[in-house]
């Protein structure tokens, strides 16, 4: 989508090779592969001998998942990092090794690095922090390092602006599970104090993501709510940091980030409630069917398979594996419909299969393994074999990793229903009250209990259908009756009077992208008969290590799954983009929705009011009521310093994009974005959206960790 090297992903990855160099500067070769795992052409940086400098790594929890979503241990050992530890564990000296600190400015950090220097484990260190460090804390650090009588075992200290975590290209998202900031911004027990943090810290994220894509963007928002106090800080902390720093982070950057508006992004900040059904649908990508249920995290997932299936008490093993950049199949097939990428693994593994015969027929070898030791074929077939066996070997394992992976959604499909749940999702409107607790109380419809709470909160939050106390109740008691725990209601309730009027889900009418009239539950494809078949046949060749039984099953499996394609959906979020993006093409309802956002423009010269205090964009107070995100209906943005949008700053559309949801984002609504960037990008300028959210969380835990919490608190 983005320009190689130009990334989200490819900056991060180019300012942490500085960083693991010692902050000297990193020559960028045309032979160095922009992605994550292409560090090998840059070696580590050498001392005054020609000798590598070796380092210690030392991170803390933020730090550590920062770099590890985008760099390997491999991709650490190349850049001359010999050792990479926690900062709460305990370590053993290591005299006269540099040490390269990446942690987050805080006072447990400073004690960890002050206490390492005091013991003498390593020395000099280079601290790098992941945002801008406060000077209270500065103040403090040089205080303990003058008491320590350390001063002269650190070399630097660097604000890095790296605090947030990149998954995918243009997706990222900025690690607050732990703050819980869906519940903290829509609970009324939420203290002035932690709400501050909260935004405070959604601030610091979002200005380093700014400094990393260099270019200061237009910042757009509803009025009223967090989004609205989110980009007002943030407006203000870059209008700040221009006028008060003479050399500030973006003066050595191009002359387009002081152009005209126009040829500069647009920031988009919405809050979560704007649509909460992308947080809890089921989606039918590969990306999104490995998130929702192989619980993919920081890009590494861990499969647990049967040691013997007919004795269950033999236990499990689990193996994990990393979806990375240099996955080539990964890179083409994630945004992909699952029937597809069920497809081309079978193209793939017949093109791997036709080249290894290729290689193996002009040299007579009878197998790739037989290569090694053949002594027989002629030295130019053999100088060609052995040239392209690394990359035969590397194309196998990636297919055969990916073999597993789908072999283990199709056992969670299969067990969890989740085609049928993805179809009814499709044509939720649809749905009547009879036919939804006809599914709720049917006992076939998967084995996991929450898939159904997860349909019942879609259609509730959907349908223009009345639902009358006696009918709530009904809906309690099915869900309850098959195993759900139904504490987060009270909440879904209350929350669908600000949502229902916020949705703008619509289904583009091309036909060629709707599922037939029947449902879309036929076979589209033609093929997908034999193509089963055909899978079958690659996990007994390949020997995956797929269980036996699995394997002589894939058959019935793949072929019970109803292979049709979703329809050409465009989902709230994605037709606001549109409105502000692309005026000329969005629909009117989205563009009266986007009509009165506010507009902020960092580098305008217009002074900027004072900020409300937290308690202002609580939800549960003031005119909001007992309604969540009721703080919608204060002027916060009065405070916040926000502008209504000209005509001509309404219409005047955009480029590039970052799309920012407030309490939590969705691999849906990513991939429902990145669709709407390839279908207009045809034939007309390339749009590029980067999508981020305050943390990526797939829908069990949006339930147990923020609806749950949220419910139990509705008296």
């Amino acid at each position: 989508m983005a320009t190689a090297g130009h990334s989200l992903r490819d900056r991060q990855i180019a300012s942490l090779k500085k960083i693991l160099n010692l902050n000297e500067t990193v020559s960028q070769d045309d032979s160095d592969d922009p992605h994550a795992n292409g560090l090998a052409p840059v070696g580590p940086i050498l001392n005054a001998d020609g000798d590598p400098v070796w380092k210690v790594l030392v991170f803390d929890d933020l730090g550590r998942d920062v770099i590890s979503s985008v760099l390997r241990v491999s991709d650490l050992r190349s850049m001359g990092v010999t050792m990479h530890m926690h900062i709460s564990a305990q370590r053993h000296p290591i005299p006269d090794v540099p040490v390269i600190y990446f942690v987050e400015p805080n006072s447990t950090s400073l004690q960890g690095i002050t206490t390492d220097l005091q013991k003498g484990l390593y020395s000099p260190a280079y601290v790098n922090f992941l945002s801008s460090i406060p000077r209270p804390l500065l103040e403090d650090l040089a205080s303990q390092t003058a008491t320590a009588g350390t001063a002269e075992h650190i070399a630097q200290v660097f604000d890095q602006y790296l605090n947030f975590i990149v998954a995918e290209p243009d997706l990222f998202s900025l690690g607050m599970q732990k703050e819980h900031t869906y519940w903290a911004l829509n609970s009324a027990k939420t203290k002035d104090e932690e709400l501050d943090y909260v935004v405070d810290r959604i601030v610091s994220g979002l200005f380093s993501v700014i400094v990393t894509m260099g270019i200061i963007p237009i910042i757009r928002c509803p009025k009223g709510a967090a989004a609205d106090m989110i980009a007002g800080k943030l407006d203000r902390k870059l209008r700040d940091h221009i006028l008060n720093s003479k050399d500030n982070l973006f003066n050595a950057r191009p002359a387009s980030s002081a152009g005209t508006p126009a040829s500069r992004p647009v920031l988009i900040i919405l809050d979560r409630n704007v649509d909460l059904n992308p947080m809890l649908s089921h989606s039918w990508t590969y990306q999104s069917l490995v998130h929702d249920v192989l619980n993919m995290k920081l890009n590494r997932i861990t499969i647990e398979t049967p040691v013997d299936e007919d004795n269950p008490a033999k236990g499990v093993t689990k193996k994990g594996y990393d979806l990375t950049s240099a996955d080539f199949f990964w890179e083409k097939n994630a945004a992909l419909p699952f029937p597809q990428v069920a497809e081309d693994i079978d193209a793939e593994l017949s093109r791997y299969k036709e080249d290894a015969a290729d290689i193996t027929k002009k040299t007579g070898a009878s197998s790739i393994e037989d290569l090694q030791n053949d002594t027989s074929a002629s030295a130019q077939h053999l100088k060609t074999a052995i040239t392209l066996l690394p990359e035969l070997r590397e194309r196998k394992a990636v297919l055969d990793m990916h073999m597993n992976i789908l072999a283990a959604l199709l056992s969670g499909i299969k067990n969890r229903q989740l085609d049928n749940y993805f179809q009814m999702e499709e044509n939720v409107m649809k749905q009547t009250k009879a036919q939804m607790l006809e599914t709720i109380k049917d006992e076939e419809k998967g084995t996991e209990s929450l898939d159904k709470l997860r349909l019942f909160i879609i259609w509730f939050l959907s349908t223009e259908q009345e639902v009358g106390r006696a009918d709530w109740t009904q809906f309690e008691e099915a869900l309850t009756a098959a195993g759900v725990n139904t504490t987060c209601l009270p909440y879904i309730r209350q929350v669908r009077a600000t949502t229902k009027m916020t949705q703008l889900t619509t289904i583009n009418n091309n036909p060629s992208s709707q599922p037939n009239a029947q449902g879309g539950t036929t076979d589209l494809f033609g093929r997908f008969s034999s193509l089963s078949t055909r899978l079958t046949d690659r996990l007994k060749e390949t020997g995956v290590g797929v269980p036996g039984n699995l394997a002589s099953n894939f058959d019935s499996l793949i072929g019970g799954i109803k292979n049709f394609l979703p329809a050409n959906r465009d989902l709230t979020v994605t037709k606001i983009v549109e409105s502000i993006m692309d005026p000329q093409t969005a629909s009117t309802s989205a563009i009266a929705k986007t009509e009165n956002y506010l507009y902020f423009d960092p580098r305008s010269a217009n002074a900027r009011g004072t900020m409300p205090p937290p308690s202002v964009v609580r939800a549960g107070t003031g005119a909001g009521g007992n309604m969540p995100g009721g703080a919608a209906t204060l002027g916060v943005g009065q405070g916040a310093g926000g502008a209504a949008a000209s005509f001509g700053q309404r219409r005047q559309g955009y480029t590039d994009a970052i799309v920012f949801t407030v309490g939590g984002g969705s691999m849906d609504e990513y991939g429902n974005l990145q669709e709407w960037v390839r279908r207009t990008g045809e034939g007309r300028a390339k749009k590029r959206v980067v999508y981020g959210s305050t943390e990526l969380l797939n829908a069990e835990e949006f339930i147990r960790e923020e609806l749950e919490r949220l419910g139990g608190e509705v008296p």
